[in-house]
């Protein structure tokens, strides 16, 4: 058991499947209180009741205050898990800016309202916990989908600078960086997704395994996948030839797909 969360009350945003649920999962085995998360009523409704949970469905921006009032009236972690993928269209293409717009406000200023609500009471008490599912697109980036890796490059930044900002004051930060995970997301990736991601694609129980070690260790960056931590630091130490190395991978998919 991870003492850090035993007791906790926790709130998972997109947490009617895919990574979501297996975070629901696993707080909820670790003795936390846990409300779900989803714009889908039902499967908000159908993980809650497997795991003992309260249900609270809607948009992730807007339900700070009606999950406190679920854990009557105390959050202890936020996990801001929904998110969207949108490849928002080449250059060139037609620009589609709904998908841009929908991924920043999902990706990134979930996060950012979910923080402005939570931070008062976390920063007056000396605690609390925020975890953010980014994406190793948010350290690196993704082929065919540009709304997808800007936004989770922002999602990445923000939880970076709340943890430099707040740390000192109680407030632990972590950020979730997994390549391919086996979720809806993935099967709706498309071509993109066959030849970059799923090859090595994990299980969700895999990020949540991953998520639990971080906390223990006190860690902010969670890396399900090892393997980014070597390709985060080749694109710091030559960004040309990373880009390079990229392209070459963008023309690989566009002889394919």
């Amino acid at each position: 058991m991870v003492q850090a969360v035993q007791g906790a009350k926790v709130v998972v945003t997109g947490a009617g499947g895919g990574i979501g649920a297996a975070l629901a999962r696993r707080f909820a085995a670790q003795g936390a209180q846990v409300v779900v998360n989803d714009l889908d009523a039902a499967r908000a409704k159908a993980v809650a009741e497997e795991i003992g949970g309260q249900a609270v469905a809607g948009d992730a921006s807007s339900v700070v205050d009606e999950a406190r009032d679920a854990l009557s009236g105390t959050v202890d972690v936020w996990c801001a898990n929904a998110g969207v993928g949108r490849d928002g269209g080449e250059p060139g293409e037609p620009l589609r800016e709904e998908d841009w717009a929908l991924s920043w406000d999902v990706n990134v200023m979930a996060h950012v309202r979910a923080a402005h609500a939570l931070l008062p009471e976390w920063l007056e008490r000396g605690s609390g916990r925020f975890v953010s599912t980014v994406s190793a697109a948010g350290l690196l980036t993704m082929i065919g989908t540009a709304p997808y890796s800007v936004t989770k490059h922002g999602a990445y930044a923000f939880a970076e600078w709340l943890s430099l900002t707040y740390q000192h004051r109680g407030v632990k930060v972590h950020a979730i960086c997994p390549q391919g995970v086996r979720t809806d997301m993935l099967d709706a990736s498309g071509s993109a997704g066959d030849l970059v991601l799923k090859p090595t694609a994990i299980e969700p129980e895999d990020v949540a395994d991953a998520l639990f070690d971080g906390i223990e260790q006190d860690r902010f960056l969670i890396l399900p996948h090892p393997e980014v931590a070597e390709y985060y630091r080749a694109r710091a130490a030559d960004p040309e030839r990373w880009l390079g190395g990229m392209n070459r991978v963008q023309r690989q998919w566009e002889t394919t797909r």
